[in-house]
């Protein structure tokens, strides 16, 4: 059986800024990025359909060790996958990666300070499990069992399985949803398809910003590559805070502001009400963003139209509506949401008892109660993804470092009695539909100091790279007997 230090799964954004952060911060420290997939990139790799790209700009959502360079700020998913390839070969981490191998279950044994990790392929220990495979199911997304969707004589596809060979040229699509990955689609497919039609229950808040970022390029055209990174990092971080904290601050403010903006850019035929207004406050759930209003363009060039109502059916050629109205149609495209995944689906044990993830506090965003030696690496949701996960990965090579220099070898967080009164708030505080699905899986979060997620880039900045790891919740061990790990 192989035992390596630190076990990292996944290597998709989180799992490859992991690798990076164990050989510069816990160089001491062996390990192997465990892949279940053929390739790197995670989501970028998985993801295929027309259009993908990220909603956040890669001068954040890109690695702060080594800066993005595309023209582009807001990046489709080929350059985005192409960046994480370059980052991994750059720094060597793409040597440690063993792909084709899913972690189906973990066991700790506090005995021996050491996880067993069971792949598809073969078993490794580890001392310190480290779990970067992100929140999304890999295997399927949400799939709604639409009424006569058999009668339907046309192609339906779910854009999480998109198939390389779909022609939609000249065809009649309808998209079903009305996320960050309807908004996407809808203005790719456009150009080619005879029409494109985005039928949404309801809407969501949805705001343009330009892909390309005008004082960016200014700044590093005349600054060193490095500097300008930070700086323009530094700057998008603080705009993004501080739009965030507005935007929560003054909801209906903010609501009026994104209603009348999406307004001016519709069509006289498209009123913002009911196609754009949504009725919760703006970032209960996530905020699509379009780079240089590209969806509004499609809609005001014709080739695509919203639709809100609700569907009554599907048809041989279309969907018949609640309101009795018929959508002919080709294609359809189910962009109806994600399926969420606790821990990549592992199956956790402690000494020999089952782990109930649902059961467990988060504990600095990134442990869970009672769970010694294991982090999950999860990043924000109202900022770039990479912000939080490359603090949280700082976060884990201190707990490493502590434990050599202290000669401890376990660390678990314990959690108040007291904590398990509050009431019952998921990890990921969102109202969306994929995050209600999984209010029974997800961990919970508790109402008072490290039990709290915060998604406040500056505060955890302070929190996890310079408050004492000593808290009073984290407890550090030393191992019950000595380890043979020569077996």
């Amino acid at each position: 059986m192989v035992h390596l230090d630190v076990l990292i799964v996944g290597a998709g954004l989180s799992g490859i800024g992991a690798a990076y952060r164990l050989q510069t911060q816990a160089p001491s420290h062996s390990y192997a990025i465990l892949e279940g997939r053929d390739d790197l990139g995670g989501t970028w790799d998985l993801f295929r359909y027309p259009g993908v790209r990220s909603d956040s700009d890669m001068f954040t959502l890109g690695f702060p060790f080594h800066p993005w360079k595309a023209a582009k700020a807001i990046a489709d998913g080929p350059s985005i996958l192409d960046y994480l390839h370059e980052t991994a070969a750059t720094y060597g981490i793409d040597k440690h990666i063993r792909f084709g191998q899913q972690v189906v279950r973990a066991s700790w044994s506090s005995e021996d300070a050491l996880w067993t990790v069971e792949t598809t392929k073969e078993s490794y220990t580890c001392s310190f499990l480290y779990v970067c495979s992100g929140y999304y199911n890999y295997d399927s997304g949400y799939v709604v069992d639409f009424p006569g969707l058999k009668d339907f004589q046309g192609e339906v596809v779910h854009p999480q399985h998109w198939p390389e060979d779909l022609d939609y040229t000249g065809k009649r699509v309808v998209v079903i949803g009305s996320g960050a990955t309807a908004v996407t689609l809808v203005p790719a497919m456009a150009p080619a398809a005879a029409h494109v039609t985005m039928l949404q229950r309801s809407p969501s808040y949805v705001a343009s910003r330009p892909a390309a970022d005008a004082f960016s390029d200014r700044l590093r055209a005349v600054l060193p590559e490095k500097l300008a990174h930070h700086v323009i990092r530094g700057k998008n971080v603080a705009l993004s805070s501080l739009v965030y904290a507005a935007i929560r601050r003054w909801p209906a403010h903010a609501a009026w502001v994104l209603n009348s903006t999406a307004a001016k850019q519709l069509p006289a035929s498209i009123p913002a009400d009911p196609h754009f207004t949504p009725q919760y406050k703006p970032w209960d759930q996530r905020l699509c963003l379009v780079p240089d209003a590209d969806l509004f363009r499609a809609l005001r060039d014709g080739t695509a139209s919203v639709v809100t109502d609700e569907i009554d059916t599907f048809t041989p050629d279309g969907i018949r509506l609640r309101s009795g109205e018929e959508l002919p149609a080709d294609v359809v495209v189910t962009a109806t949401g994600l399926q969420m995944a606790v821990l990549g689906k592992i199956e956790l044990t402690v000494d020999g008892s089952h782990v109930d993830v649902h059961d467990t506090f988060v504990y600095k965003g990134m442990m869970l109660s009672g769970v010694p030696n294991l982090a999950w690496c999860i990043g924000y949701t109202n900022n770039s993804w990479t912000l939080r996960s490359d603090l949280t990965s700082q976060y884990v090579c201190r707990l490493l470092n502590h434990l050599d220099a202290t000669g401890t070898t376990i660390c678990v967080p314990e959690i108040d009695p007291a904590e398990y009164d509050a009431p019952p708030r998921p990890v990921v505080d969102l109202t969306s539909g994929y995050i209600r699905r999984a209010a029974n899986i997800l961990p919970r979060q508790g109402s008072t100091g490290p039990w709290r997620l915060r998604q406040n880039y500056p505060r955890d900045l302070l929190t996890l790279r310079y408050r004492h790891l000593n808290d009073g919740a984290m407890q550090f061990k030393p191992t019950r007997k000595p380890v043979d790990l020569t077996r």
